[in-house]
């Protein structure tokens, strides 16, 4: 993602003290825990520069949850200023730097999965697009039910794990009927949840996330 920035013209910093955002502990139910974790996540990005992730889901939480935890908090301020700061990579890409064609280059069939976060937390569905259609020899093919969720949901795979491999299983089978040799999608967490699949079926599917397919060629 770094390498893609700064081919991009950003002069890109990396704090390597950074953690998590805190969404994990929220999303299973530990507000209180949680705003520790999103205490320092403040005070990691302070400032007036834009914060761009690879990560819609991280994202999403930042911009919609962070107000609900802060809103009668001294960090209301800061919560404030870093939602508008804070962007997912293709979006950033795409509508503030307006930068498409990175001369990328990954011969094959792909197909995109539509991240839950992404298409509904920050409305991102042509960005991504946007960026693939300029990989040179890249085929992108649509599957079907392309906005279902692939089933992990972060604790939802653990507490329900028979109900997310159904949902895995379904996704990864709609991307297969394409006949796409990737499925590339913003979300780490989305990926993972749905190569951990493929691989112990062995089927015959490459995940990769959209910087990857951006850093490819050059």
């Amino acid at each position: 993602m770094i390498r893609v920035l700064e081919k991009a013209g950003c002069t890109v910093q990396y704090n390597t003290e950074q953690t998590c955002c805190g969404q994990p502990a929220f999303n299973a139910g530990f507000r209180e825990d949680s705003k520790d974790v999103c205490v320092k996540f403040l005070q990691d990005f302070p400032g007036t520069e834009y914060i761009v992730s690879p990560s819609a889901s991280c994202t999403g939480f930042v911009r919609n949850y962070y107000p609900e935890l802060f809103i009668d908090s001294s960090y209301n301020r800061e919560v404030k200023n870093i939602g508008k700061r804070i962007f997912e990579f293709s979006d950033f890409l795409v509508n503030m730097l307006h930068f498409e064609d990175f001369n990328a280059s990954l011969p094959g069939k792909a197909t995109y999965h539509d991240s839950c976060a992404a298409l509904r937390e920050c409305k991102i569905k042509t960005e991504p697009r946007k960026l693939l259609a300029r990989v040179k020899g890249l085929e992108l093919v649509e599957m079907e039910d392309v906005e279902t969720c692939c089933g992990f949901g972060g604790s939802f795979a653990v507490k329900f794990e028979s109900i997310s491999l159904a949902m895995a299983d379904q996704k990864v089978n709609h991307a297969l009927k394409t006949g796409a040799e990737y499925m590339i999608s913003t979300d780490l967490s989305c990926l993972m949840h749905l190569d951990g699949y493929i691989r112990h079926k062995g089927l015959p599917l490459r995940t990769l996330h959209i910087a990857d397919v951006l850093a490819s060629g050059w």
